[in-house]
């Protein structure tokens, strides 16, 4: 069903349910090339492992051939913020890595973004302690950033359970990131020019999900919403350009830059988090929301 200005597409409960089908493709995919990743690895062999990881689950890519894109995976790292494309780049200790994956599964996408800081064993927890990540020789300002956006892209899912207008989100990613920038002592850039998403039957579909504050209340909320919430984050200014490439986005003051994204539905029950396994049980918890189950 599709209604409303924005010819927004709104999702019957079944739909939903192949949705959370390519969601867990892309989780699984994630999680196959977070455990890959190490220094001395180039990032088109991260783009192997998550060709393989999809294929394994019957699953197509969303992104290869999108709008000519030419790989199944974005990896984006250090400076660039998005949209990253694998290739001979040699990956090293310390780089901050955004990997970017979309999964489609009968006719319906998932899509979901991960960050983190190469050389840290395994996904790094959100409540280890620094003592533990200096014993590493890991950047805590890259660890404090990755921590920030996740913690600013959970903030605005949680949202969706209470919200009655789309804005909300926007206005919880923004207030999380000046909230973790007075805790780090850093000011940290929102990247304006990019934005979540309305997602469904095709990977973009209205409505914006802006990740800052907006002066519009924008579309109401309601049952069989799928929305791709995604901040992106910089230790700079916030502002980009895109390489020669045409894909790639980079921070034009050369600051790090973070990037977390999930899909997630809104439902008559309540929300839940499509490309989270838990379906975002650990971390809603945080916020007080408890995600639905989908039977």
């Amino acid at each position: 069903m599709v209604f409303g200005r924005e010819r927004v597409e709104y999702k019957t409960p079944d739909q939903v349910r192949l949705m959370r089908r390519a969601g867990l493709v892309v989780a699984e995919t994630l999680a196959a090339v977070r455990a890959a990743a190490r220094p001395g690895l180039t990032t088109a062999d991260l783009d192997k492992v998550a060709a393989a990881t999809i294929q394994a689950a019957g699953a197509t890519p969303s992104f290869l051939g999108y709008q000519g894109f030419p790989a199944v995976i974005c990896t984006s790292v250090n400076d660039e913020v998005i949209h990253g494309i694998p290739g001979s780049r040699v990956l090293a200790a310390g780089d901050l890595v955004s990997v970017d994956c979309g999964a489609i599964v009968e006719g319906w996408h998932g899509d979901s973004a991960i960050s983190f800081v190469l050389g840290t064993e395994g996904p790094l927890d959100h409540r280890a302690p620094d003592d533990d990540l200096l014993a590493s020789g890991t950047d805590l300002a890259d660890i404090a950033l990755v921590r920030a956006t996740e913690t600013a892209m959970w903030a605005g899912i949680a949202t969706l359970a209470s919200a009655k207008r789309l804005n909300a989100v926007g206005e919880a990613v923004e207030t999380a990131v000046e909230l973790a920038g007075e805790l780090t002592g850093t000011e940290y850039g929102i990247v304006e020019e990019y934005v979540g998403h309305g997602i469904g039957s095709a990977m973009h579909q209205p409505p914006d999900v802006h990740n800052y504050r907006t002066s519009g209340s924008g579309p109401r909320l309601r049952g069989g919403m799928c929305l791709a919430i995604e901040p992106m984050i910089t230790r700079g200014a916030g502002e980009t350009k895109v390489l020669a490439d045409d894909w790639t986005v980079v921070t034009t003051d050369g600051s790090r830059a973070a990037h977390w994204e999930h899909s997630t539905a809104i439902t008559e029950d309540g929300i839940v988090v499509l490309t989270a396994v838990d379906g975002g049980a650990e971390r809603l918890a945080d916020f007080d929301v408890r995600p639905v189950a989908l039977g």
